[in-house]
């Protein structure tokens, strides 16, 4: 099943997902599933980390019909008023700061203020459902044990990338251990709390199933794609048409020894100009458009285990090798897929009753957004 199908739409509503790319040759060559796939670093919060569904409330929604908005009303500083409970501007502005500082150098300077006009919109919503969801899950005991606290914990430590603590992730988000034990709990509360809504089990019917299947074959299609390895000789801005020919020559020199049998992921490692050299070469498996057009077509149009000709792009000269070549496919309705729309819905489900139950929550509560 496809990434569309896959994406989990039980995300954050308190702090924000970060994510760490893994970047290969900084070429668009190397931009493969191997070289530039994003790696989900596990969020504090409602996504406490990326496969603890446990620790993940759905995402909130606005409902602005249920608040009050009191603009050019100060109000002694006051940002939002929830049922009495109230967040400051000055509290405001503090998260504000702690939500851009972990947004360092993501958002253009012309965007800035735009962005920090977005990030309190989010806040001041956020503070609304979690002071509502807070205040239900009092009202209907719901609890979290110290063992369910846990065990997100350890999940979210088998799941940071390589050479990052929990110390270090605490660090970026700027909260404590405490503080993020805490806001596991609530998480838990709340899942428990929107289950309840759904009378305790998500119920997925075979004929749901086979139905999405049907009506989204287009998410289950496989696209062409190719695994490949090559060896680069990269040319540099400023080379002249002697130095160019030199590298061409090279290039076919390295060629000529593959053709001959020299074992390519060794040629690769100590001639290739490329990071893709540690892996002997290998790019991984990629389709089309991930990669500039002249080594696209050489790769797709190349014979399964050939050493193809010396083909020049912008970056330099490639030897290419395609180790496999996959057809465009629809994806079975078999086992696997089966088990992968039932989570989607399942998710899809838990999403709904979590809409309508902050939906209702709002409905009935005294919400007042004051002016800036």
């Amino acid at each position: 099943m496809t990434k569309k199908i896959r994406k989990n739409i039980l995300v954050k509503t308190a702090l924000l997902l970060m994510f760490i790319s893994v970047v290969g040759c900084g070429s668009k060559e190397e931009k493969t599933s191997k070289a530039a796939q994003p790696v989900m670093a596990p969020a504090l919060v409602l996504d406490a980390a990326p496969e603890a569904t446990a620790a993940k409330p759905p995402v909130a929604t606005t409902a602005s019909t249920a608040v009050e908005s009191k603009k050019g009303i100060d109000s002694s500083g006051i940002a939002v008023e929830v049922d009495g409970v109230k967040l400051t501007k000055e509290q405001l502005e503090a998260d504000l700061q702690k939500k851009l500082a972990t947004l360092k150098g993501q958002i253009p300077a012309e965007g800035l203020e735009q962005a920090k006009v977005e990030i309190r919109r989010n806040l001041v919503d956020e503070f609304v459902v979690r002071t509502l969801l807070g205040k239900e899950v009092g009202t209907k005991k719901v609890t979290a044990t110290e063992k369910e606290v846990a065990d997100i914990l350890e999940s979210m430590k088998s799941q940071l990338p390589a050479g990052m603590t929990m110390d270090d992730l605490l660090k970026k988000n700027k909260i404590d251990a405490a503080k993020m034990r805490d806001e596991i709990g609530m998480n838990i509360r709340i899942n428990k709390l929107v289950m309840q809504e759904l009378g305790g089990k998500v119920k997925i019917a075979d004929k749901e199933i086979s139905d999405f299947y049907n009506k989204n074959l287009d998410k289950f299609k496989k696209p062409e794609s190719i695994h490949a390895r090559h060896l680069l000789v990269s040319k540099v801005s400023g080379d002249t048409d002697k130095i160019k020919a030199e590298k061409r020559t090279k290039a076919e020199e390295l060629r000529k020894q593959l053709v001959s049998g020299a074992d390519f992921a060794d040629l690769a490692k100590k001639n290739s100009d490329c990071p893709s050299k540690e892996q002997g070469g290998d790019l991984g498996t990629f389709t089309r458009g991930q990669m500039v057009k002249p080594f696209e077509d050489a790769a797709f149009s190349q014979e399964k285990n050939a050493i193809g000709p010396v083909v020049e792009t912008d970056f330099g000269f490639h030897i290419i090798e395609v180790l496999e070549h996959q057809s465009p496919q629809v994806v079975k309705l078999d086992g696997e897929t089966k088990k992968q729309i039932q989570a989607f819905l399942e998710r899809q489900k838990q999403q709904d009753a979590f809409d309508g139950l902050v939906k209702r929550l709002k409905a009935g509560a005294n919400i007042v957004v004051y002016g800036k």
